[in-house]
């Protein structure tokens, strides 16, 4: 998958295209990421214990992971990832401007 876990991302396609956020989950075996405020959904709840009234309830679905792309916080565009080989280890780099993306989340 070419995004992950807490990447600031833009949506390029959809209902929701153009809003950025950060990828909230990655589910890898549907090809599906979940980004924070983005193709929000209405769920209809019964009532539990943590809810006693019930209700609708707004939330996050998940979309393809094909309609997100990265975005660079540094030059404040979307962008492809490169890949840096260093005797360090491997570095996620962005096509644009050459900035370390981050790794550890």
């Amino acid at each position: 998958m070419h995004v992950r876990k807490g990447d600031f991302v833009m949506i390029i396609s959809g209902k929701d295209a153009g809003k950025k956020g950060k990828i909230i989950e990655v589910i890898p075996k549907k090809g599906r990421v979940v980004v924070e405020k983005a193709n929000m959904v209405k769920r209809h709840t019964k009532p539990s214990q943590s809810m006693p009234q019930g209700g609708i309830v707004q939330k996050e679905a998940p979309l393809a992971s094909s309609n997100v792309m990265l975005y660079c916080q540094e030059c404040k565009s979307v962008t492809r990832v490169s890949y840096k080989v260093t005797e360090d280890g491997k570095y996620r780099v962005c096509k644009h401007c050459g900035v370390n993306l981050p790794d550890k989340h």
